[in-house]
């Protein structure tokens, strides 16, 4: 596995364990799955695993896998969606968050720990028929003033290493979030051959990740790419709703889909290479939810970033 450094959190591995999928979020997998495969990722090579509360049970298995002893040289992070709250409610809830994220994992500490709200403007009406924005969403002036202070705070008490945001969906906001210090350790950023967050965007803007991920790296924040494959758009089947944002993704990337086929090559295989090959994705964060997904990864790794004529054929397709 090769090591990438993500900003001043120091060396990673080029692929994370994502959650998502060992947390039973989306598709079938059960326990002893869940466990086998953060035990394989770790003798793979992985050496950063990327839970939240959010990921239904993934916590909990990260604790019965390892038993409260990390495997030598592996980091955990966690999250919290915090949304906008009065400023001096962000420090407990942030740590009430943390808490139970220790106590399910079974550590003291997590490595990092991620906003995992979307940071908007704080004068940004999101469209019709999308949840409150104060619960979906945190605004500028409040991460600014408050959850900037209180990960200071949790980092400073030794229960996270070091602090980070989700950078997905309002790019300005983003981009102005890391206009000043302190900045973020690192940067979650949308990494696919067709820029697209799928249904995570309800904001009606275009994404702009590409612009995020360069803000980020200028910043000297590290990023980490997320929805390599778009959630299974970007690979042979999907088992989505007909009228998802993603089920839409899968049907726009049908050009790309006929390409691989006349390559020989498996779609999801070739996103991961070409999500790996984004210049300033620091390690690409997995939604893996089981063993034999996991190996396809490890081998695209162990291929290295796309070869630079395939991606030009990708871009010639216009996808994006």
């Amino acid at each position: 596995m090769h090591m990438q450094n993500l900003g001043r959190f120091g060396p990673v591995s080029r692929l994370t364990l994502g959650g998502g999928g060992i947390g039973q979020v989306w598709g079938p997998t059960s326990e002893a799955e869940a466990v086998a495969t953060l035990r394989a990722a770790v003798d793979g090579g992985i050496s950063l695993i990327d839970a939240a509360p959010g990921y239904k049970i993934c916590e909990a298995m990260i604790g019965r896998a390892f038993e409260g002893r990390l495997p030598e040289g592996v980091r955990v992070t966690t999250k919290h969606g915090l949304g906008t709250v009065p400023a001096e409610m962000v420090y407990p809830r942030l740590r009430a968050s943390l808490e139970q994220s220790l106590k399910d994992m079974r550590l003291e500490r997590v490595d990092m720990m991620l906003l995992h709200s979307e940071i908007r403007p704080d004068d940004f009406d999101y469209p019709p028929g999308q949840p409150p924005r104060d619960e979906r969403s945190t605004s500028l002036s409040l991460y600014r003033e408050a959850v900037r202070p209180a990960f200071a705070q949790l980092v400073a008490e030794g229960l996270i290493g070091d602090w980070g945001i989700t950078g997905i969906n309002h790019a300005a906001a983003t981009i102005a979030a890391l206009d000043s210090d302190p900045v973020p350790a690192a940067v979650q950023a949308i990494a696919n051959l067709l820029d697209s967050p799928g249904e995570m965007n309800g904001t009606g803007l275009a994404p702009r990740p590409r612009e995020v991920i360069a803000a980020a790296r200028a910043a000297g924040s590290g990023v980490m790419g997320v929805r390599a494959v778009q959630a299974g758009a970007l690979t042979h089947g999907l088992d989505r709703a007909d009228n998802s944002a993603t089920s839409r993704d899968f049907e726009r990337a049908l050009p790309y889909r006929d390409l691989c086929a006349a390559w020989g090559e498996d779609p999801a295989e070739i996103a991961h290479r070409y999500a790996l090959g984004i210049e300033g994705v620091d390690t690409l964060v997995l939604g893996v939810k089981n063993r034999a997904e996991l190996a396809a990864a490890l081998a695209a790794e162990r291929r290295g970033p796309l070869e630079a004529d395939r991606v030009a054929d990708i871009e010639a397709l216009k996808l994006r």
